[in-house]
């Protein structure tokens, strides 16, 4: 797509949402041209937050289907649209309801963290939700005396193990694109770049294996941790173990520096759903409507205001 057809394409958007009242949220991993024309950009956490205190009437989420659940729940006086119904995640699929309450007669009396990465049936049967962000907060603040049970990412709960020092009972399921970056990655980065800082997201199989490494070159972050930390960091080169969107963002946030993905595989084609034109057409067709049934919704709700609540 040319850059004279994206500029009409944006305005053409901007118009729309003026007219529908509409507020554009994008995930961090959106397309570029996504992100160019959102009026919020971030993390899972940041979005929810921005669901929740919108005045908008409706919501335009560029992201996947979980996210704009959540904003649903969230805002159920609001209308939520997302541009791609497919715009599923491999993450969130890695467990349903009836699984949880099955792993929940096991340990009765269990406090249950789910990720955000999962639906609305999921946090339903949750007491937390949470988000890289925010995930190690959360274990915190639950008393050491209770069992928990942290679904669905293995390498994320690891991490919150070694970072926290709290046993937890841990639901096998993995991101597919942040499984996918393997320690060679790492060890290439090691050997390669020496000059370079490395960000890496806590989903990562390797996450783990990096913060055993023991140097202050390594730093376990949300995409939105890396944003920050790269902004305030007086390095000029970064390698960045996440879902190559996040370099669209880094690039316009920190111009004067340097950012390369330690794998350029690292792509979730859930995310690359959402295009220019799907969005215009969900503003202007009124589609597709995202809902959660109200009951569902209610008993979602505690969970996911817990995790906006806690920082």
């Amino acid at each position: 797509m040319s850059t004279a057809e994206i500029a009409t394409l944006h305005e053409e958007v901007r118009a729309l949402a003026a007219e529908r009242d509409a507020v554009i949220l994008a995930h961090n991993y959106q397309v570029p041209e996504v992100q160019d024309v959102a009026d919020y950009v971030g993390d899972s956490l940041g979005l929810s937050r921005t669901a929740a205190e919108t005045d908008s009437s409706t919501i335009a989420f560029c992201g996947v289907h979980f996210m704009a659940e959540t904003a649903a729940i969230l805002s159920p006086d609001k209308t939520v649209l997302i541009p791609d119904l497919d715009a599923g995640c491999s993450l969130a699929a890695s467990i349903t309801g009836e699984q949880l309450r099955d792993w929940k007669e096991k340990h009765p009396g269990a406090v249950v963290v789910s990720y955000v990465n999962t639906t609305a049936e999921v946090k339903a049967e949750s007491d937390y939700c949470c988000t890289s962000g925010n995930a190690k907060s959360v274990i915190e603040a639950i008393p050491e005396d209770r069992e928990i049970l942290f679904l669905p990412d293995l390498f994320l709960g690891v991490w919150l193990e070694r970072v926290t020092g709290r046993k937890l009972r841990i639901w096998m399921g993995e991101c597919h694109v942040h499984a996918g970056i393997r320690p060679a990655d790492i060890e290439r980065w090691q050997r390669d770049a020496p000059d370079a800082e490395l960000l890496v997201h806590p989903e990562c199989g390797c996450a783990s294996q990096c913060m055993a490494f023991g140097n202050d070159r390594t730093h376990i972050l949300s995409t939105e941790g890396m944003i920050n930390f790269s902004k305030s960091s007086p390095k000029n080169r970064f390698l960045v173990a996440t879902e190559t969107g996040i370099i669209h963002r880094l690039n316009k946030e920190a111009p004067e520096k340097r950012f390369e993905a330690i794998s350029e595989k690292a792509i979730c084609k859930y995310m690359k759903m959402i295009t220019l034109e799907k969005l215009r057409d969900s503003l202007r067709d009124w589609k597709h409507v995202v809902t959660v049934e109200p009951e569902l919704a209610a008993r979602a709700r505690g969970a996911i205001e817990r995790m906006v609540a806690i920082t």
